[in-house]
């Protein structure tokens, strides 16, 4: 299956560069780019993109709140947003998986290792965080500003809040199972029961959560 991205910055020679890498993916295609963030919405909407790589400060609408109107339409329940930062400006990258956002990567990423979140964020199999941005979510979790989710922990069985704190931890369904000794398919199974019971649209919304209410401590 081909994965149908959409690129959002306002540098137009960043977005061909982000489009010249996409493009060089046999199992990816750019289907639009956008300079700001309401062309991002707007594109979205009629280009039937599957993933919006967004930028975070942009004219017109910023990033955050381009992708919070993604993430409340119906009718793209399915876009995944990658939202991409530079570390030590973009602070406001909390805010943005809060907002909706399914992952995230900081703009000096290596050319693999944005392909590669693509097609990982596009799965919904995982937030991303590398090093640097890891510790960013950690520090900043340390404020919480509400729930993201339709519920918390306490609503989950004993089990479940073990896989909810894996998947906090950035643990893949492979590595859960073999962490509490479960199928792959059974800790695939408990992910998804977490995410129905919490309402949560995505893997990156289960982590929020689990930083949000206590049950992760940041640095631990």
């Amino acid at each position: 299956m081909t994965i149908r991205v959409l690129l959002a910055d306002d540098q137009t020679l960043v977005r061909e560069a982000f489009a010249m890498l996409v493009e060089s993916a046999r199992d990816m295609e750019v289907v639009g780019q956008a300079g700001t963030g309401r062309e991002a919405v707007e594109l979205a909407r009629g280009a039937r993109a599957d993933l919006v790589v967004m930028d975070v400060r942009m004219p017109d609408l910023d990033g955050i709140e381009a992708t919070r109107l993604i993430a409340a339409d119906e009718e793209l329940a399915g876009v995944k947003v990658l939202v991409l930062t530079t570390y030590d400006t973009d602070e406001n990258i909390v805010d943005a998986l809060r907002a909706g956002a399914s992952g995230f990567l900081v703009k000096d990423t290596r050319p693999a290792e944005l392909l590669d979140a693509i097609r990982t964020v596009a799965a919904g199999e995982a937030l991303l965080s590398p090093g640097p941005t890891a510790r960013l979510i950690e520090r900043f979790l340390r404020s919480p500003s509400g729930p993201v989710a339709g519920g918390g922990p306490e609503c989950l069985s004993e089990r479940e809040r073990e896989v909810l704190a894996l998947v906090a931890r950035g643990l893949n369904n492979t590595e859960i199972a073999e962490a509490l000794g479960l199928s792959p398919l059974t800790a695939k199974t408990h992910v998804s029961r977490i995410m129905g019971k919490l309402r949560a649209r995505d893997r990156a919304q289960l982590v929020i959560v689990a930083y949000e209410s206590g049950m992760v401590t940041p640095g631990r």
